[in-house]
């Protein structure tokens, strides 16, 4: 099959671009133009394309490459460009940084497919389409959320994982730390937090409810400067890491490690080996919350984000309805019933991410009534996020029916494992809808979406890679502009998989149309 060039499948596809005839030829006497402010986008275009290309790409007064910022170019916001290529010369030009960063990941798909091996490549020719873009994303968050708390994943794969989604021109990973399989977020007040909570003695195999075991102990948690080199990586790309530490439910992990932290202090409970809601929530009292203040101060000492994400989903109250304690907290609290303790703690960490000039993101869930100032991630109901931004909150879309990455994309016995009861294909999440039901102003609180990536059958980068692409690749497309139609993007993609072949990136084949093809038993799961 003849693959279309490159400058045909861009994804996601530019707001405008106007092909022209001739090429520029990138080769050794190709020298950048560096303006002021630019130079952090010159470093890494070098260092993007030096592996394959072998080009040194040197500054120079009259360099036929010119990056460049201009802060009159208003119509570009924060993350827009405009690039012009002629047989002549190179011209990338943004207002701000971030733009700059985007731009450069364009020319890097502008480019023979080859560039993005990661390692020498003989007798190509580095060209570049003459073409006129101007480019500004419709949503400012563009999203990707990996659990690393249900499968941990080392650093040099987060690396990896950051490098696509900047490929893709997504701009926020948000990272799930914690949860009760396992704790990955150093706390220096708290180090039995890793120690104990960072491992567990196996892992449940197939879906929640069920008896079986791998009988393989898992563990592992980061360092502070693992996360520092990933945040500072990660703003190389305009990539912003979020950091998520949920509470007050899915702590079991916490729990094992600190027993007093719960509705029952005398109980010793294990790091959970299994899938799905865990009973065990958190206990209410005021050592408690200030434990959470002492951790959310460490979290955010660590990671600049502007955004906190606090968690939030899927409490269960049984605990509290049986404990004195919180019954006699949700009576002196004057709430209606231990139920409403849920948005009473999420209230009071609100408030203290707040105080500490960050902004709160919480998981929306039915019948809990976030502050004003908590961003709502919408996960159940697409409604619910309408709802969240017409009470005045930012909104981010993660409905579960199209941006769940760990349900399975096809039917049939040939899929790896995944979560049950829904299939999540390719069309599904190109389908996401992040228009409003009516013209309403609320409109401008919808910040954008994220897919998401729950690792509970998923515990090899090849995996999460397999579940991931294309489907983070039609995302990326809604989230970027997504005006272009189905049919327009299909097409578009037949030659980025090309980029992902090169890449290395398992990913899921076409399943209908002439391309059609099985998907393989055994490479899907294989390390990337």
């Amino acid at each position: 099959m003849d693959l279309p060039p490159p400058e045909l499948a861009l994804v996601p596809r530019p707001r405008r671009l106007v092909v022209r005839s001739g090429r520029f030829r990138l080769d050794a006497r190709t020298a950048l133009r560096v303006a002021p402010g630019a130079e952090p986008a010159a470093r890494l275009l070098r260092g993007l394309l030096a592996p394959a290309t072998g080009l040194a790409l040197p500054a120079a007064a009259d360099g036929t490459f010119a990056l460049a910022l201009d802060s009159a170019l208003t119509g570009l916001g924060e993350e827009g460009y405009g690039l012009t290529v002629s047989p002549q010369g190179v011209l990338l030009r943004a207002a701000r940084p971030a733009g700059l960063l985007n731009g450069v990941q364009t020319v890097r798909q502008l480019l023979p497919y080859e560039v993005l091996s990661g390692r020498p490549v003989r007798g190509t020719v580095w060209e570049l389409p003459a073409v006129e873009i101007t480019d500004v994303p419709r949503h400012r968050w563009r999203g990707s959320m990996l659990d690393v708390a249900r499968h941990f994943q080392p650093l040099s794969y987060l690396l990896r994982y950051v490098d696509l989604m900047a490929l893709h021109k997504l701009n926020v990973l948000h990272l799930h730390l914690t949860d009760d399989q396992g704790w990955r977020m150093p706390v220096a007040a708290y180090p039995r937090l890793t120690e104990v909570g960072g491992q567990r003695a196996e892992s449940q195999i197939g879906p929640a409810g069920g008896d079986r075991f791998d009988g393989r102990p898992h563990s592992g948690w980061y360092t502070p400067a693992e996360l520092a080199r990933l945040i500072g990586y990660a703003a190389e790309r305009g990539i912003t890491v979020v950091p998520e530490t949920g509470a007050p439910g899915h702590v079991r992990a916490a729990l094992a490690a600190h027993p007093e932290l719960g509705t029952d202090p005398a109980r010793h409970l294990d790091v959970w080996t299994r899938w799905g809601v865990c009973e065990n929530v958190l206990g209410v009292e005021d050592h408690v919350l200030d434990f959470f203040r002492t951790v959310l101060d460490e979290v955010m000492d660590v990671f600049p984000s502007p955004y906190v994400h606090l968690g939030g989903d899927e409490c269960p109250v049984t605990e509290w309805e049986h404990s004195p304690a919180a019954r006699a907290r949700a009576a002196r609290e004057g709430l209606p019933g231990p139920r409403a303790l849920h948005g009473w703690f999420l209230t009071r960490m609100t408030e203290h991410v707040v105080r500490a000039g960050r902004r709160p993101v919480a998981w929306a869930e039915d019948g809990v009534a976030l502050p004003r100032e908590c961003t709502v991630m919408s996960w159940r109901e697409p409604a619910h996020a309408w709802a969240a931004a017409r009470r005045g909150h930012e909104v981010v879309h993660a409905d579960h029916r199209a941006t769940y990455f760990d349900y399975p994309q096809r039917h049939g016995p040939l899929e790896p494992p995944g979560q049950p009861g829904l299939v999540v294909d390719l069309r599904t999440v190109y389908g996401l809808d992040l228009a409003p039901p009516d013209e309403d102003p609320s409109t401008a609180r919808v910040l954008g979406a994220q897919g998401q990536l729950w690792t509970e059958f998923v515990n090899t980068p090849g995996h999460i890679e397999y579940l991931t692409y294309p489907r983070l690749c039609a995302l990326a497309e809604r989230v970027w502009d997504g005006a272009s139609g189905w049919e327009d993007f299909a097409g578009r993609l037949t030659g980025h998989r090309e980029r992902l072949d090169v890449l290395g990136v398992p990913h899921a084949p076409h399943t209908t149309g002439p391309h059609a093809r099985a998907v393989p038993r055994t490479d899907p799961l294989r390390s990337a």
